[in-house]
Order: C-alpha cells, then structure tokens, then sequence
C-alpha cells in the first residue's frame, strides 16, 4: 500500500518518430531528458511545480499529462488508492509540441512513476508500459524508444504491440533544429490525405527498407533512405520555415527529416554528414546537437515518512 512520504523519480528522454519515411512505426530516442518526482501526501489533493520548457503552460491540476497518466497507472495496476494526494516535481528540458515527443515523454513519465509507487522494488515491465502506453497515444513510434531506448520499429498487430530493436551505426550522430512556434499533432494528422498515389507508396516503401540499413550498416544511404511522399509534403503548408530548413540541409547533402509531426526538424548522419550542416542558414532555429539515448529510468523509491 502507498503510504505518504515514499518518492519515486523517473527521467525520460525526448524522442523523434518518423525520420523520414518510417510514419507511426519507427522513433529514436535522443539525449535530452525530462526529469519528474512525485511524492505522496498525507493531505488530499495535488502540488505541482514545473521548471524548463511548459513552465508557464501546463495545467497545475488534474489535467496535468503526467498526474492523469499516472492516477490511471495506479488504476490499472491494481491499485487501490490510486486518488491519494501527490506532490509533482519536473524539470522538462524536452521542448513542448514541437515535434520531439512531449507528449510521450509526460506520458511515460506517469506509467513509470505509477509502476514505481504500485510495485516497489520491481524492476519496470517495459513491453507491459509499452501496451500501457501505445493505449494512450494510440501509436507506438514515440513511447517505444521512449520506454526502451535506442531505435526502435513498434507496431500493433491484433491489439498487441511489436517492437524491434535496431543497432544503430555508432557513428550517427542527431541534430535538432527546433523553431520557436507549435504545430498541434491534431492538425498535423487533420491534413494528411485518406489515399496517395500508388508511386508514392512504392517510393515509401523503398526508403522506409532502405532507412533500416542506412541505420544500422550504411549510413551513407540515409540521404536516400529519409525522403518522405506520404506525410512531410502535406504538413509542409503548417510549417514553412522548416520545410526550407530541409530543403537547404539535404541540398548540402544532410540527411534531415521533419521530427515526428513538427516543426522541429532533426539532421541525422555521421560527424562528417553534419559537418555539411555547418553553412546552411538556420536563422530562427535552436540548434541541439544529440545523441542516441538509452530508455526511461525509475530512479528511486525512498521512505520519507517522519522526514516532513
């Protein structure tokens, strides 16, 4: 049983799914990370602090991504005080709605913290979060390397979530370029087409094959194996600037895709790729150079009672 004062922490890394041609199947997990406490309380009801990116957006109520997911965790952990009073701390350094899996991010983050606070002790049943997960979004490209780590290809079948995970090149390295404006992920799906013309879908599925090997043996292929027909040329009209971002990067022989819905746009290739990178104008974009990241990680469970 949760009793109060026990802590448990969780930090979960940002991800980018799609990388070109791999639409709602395949995500990276990369080096930059939200960081959430919660504690549990004596007292009834819900504390929140936020610092770093959303802290003057999120809700400080039940609303909050990470309390919701995390109250229905407990529920669908089996356990039986899931309204007891909590005590939320994060530092969220993944940039909000903007392409980098935010909502993933504060999603995993509520499983993880709920599955710390229900099953002290256990070590995280990541294919169970996963399904826990993928029911929430809907989609597994951004909670699996989210939860697990790395590359990964998730998938649902019958109502059961895939995964497979691919090792990637040790030489590719990540850029993120992201813009100070938001695509909402709902209008970035509103504006996909119901068909596309047959080439398209070869030419899909040509490079979504060949970005597996570009990963994971040739890199040197991920220029020709990050082209995208079926999503990235109908979002284009939501984000201009990033659109251009791409078509000046892959100019320069850049392997650059758009990240997840957008707008942030993420360079993918080895040091000297993205050394192409280093004379495209990028006026209006943060630049973050990145690494593969491994997955989420409970980092603790203490007794704080009497402490208070």
């Amino acid at each position: 049983m949760i009793g109060a004062g026990q802590r448990v922490s969780v930090q979960v890394p940002a991800t980018s799914a799609n990388l070109g041609p791999g639409f709602d199947c395949m995500g990276v997990s990369l080096s930059m990370w939200d960081h959430v406490t919660v504690t549990t309380r004596q007292q009834p009801g819900l504390l929140i602090q936020v610092a770093g990116e959303g802290h003057d957006t999120v809700p400080r109520d039940e609303s909050h991504l990470v309390v919701a997911t995390l109250r229905q965790g407990l529920v669908d952990l089996g356990h039986p005080h899931p309204d007891i009073g909590l005590e939320l701390s994060a530092r969220n350094h993944t940039p909000q709605s903007r392409g980098l899996g935010s909502s993933a991010s504060a999603i995993v983050s509520g499983l993880c913290l709920a599955w710390g606070l229900a099953r002290p002790g256990e070590p995280l049943d990541r294919d169970h979060l996963l399904t826990m997960a993928t029911a929430i979004e809907g989609h597994p490209d951004n909670a699996a390397p989210a939860i697990l780590g790395g590359a990964q290809v998730a998938w649902l079948q019958d109502g059961e979530v895939h995964h497979i995970g691919l090792d990637v090149h040790p030489a590719i390295r990540f850029r993120a370029y992201v813009p100070n404006r938001h695509v909402p992920t709902a209008l970035a799906r509103h504006v996909l087409p119901k068909m596309i013309p047959r080439s398209d879908a070869v030419h899909q599925v040509l490079a979504s094959t060949l970005l597996v090997t570009a990963l994971t043996s040739a890199p040197d292929r991920l220029l020709a194996a990050t082209q995208d027909w079926i999503h990235q040329p109908y979002r284009r009209p939501l984000m201009p600037e990033s659109g251009a971002l791409i078509d000046r990067l892959r100019r320069a022989g850049v392997p650059a895709v758009i990240s997840g819905a957008g707008p942030t746009v993420l360079a993918l290739g080895t040091a000297e790729m993205l050394s192409g990178a280093d004379e495209v104008e990028a006026d209006g974009f943060l630049v973050l150079d990145l690494e593969l990241a491994g997955g989420a990680r409970l980092l603790a469970l203490e007794e704080r009672a009497g402490q208070e």
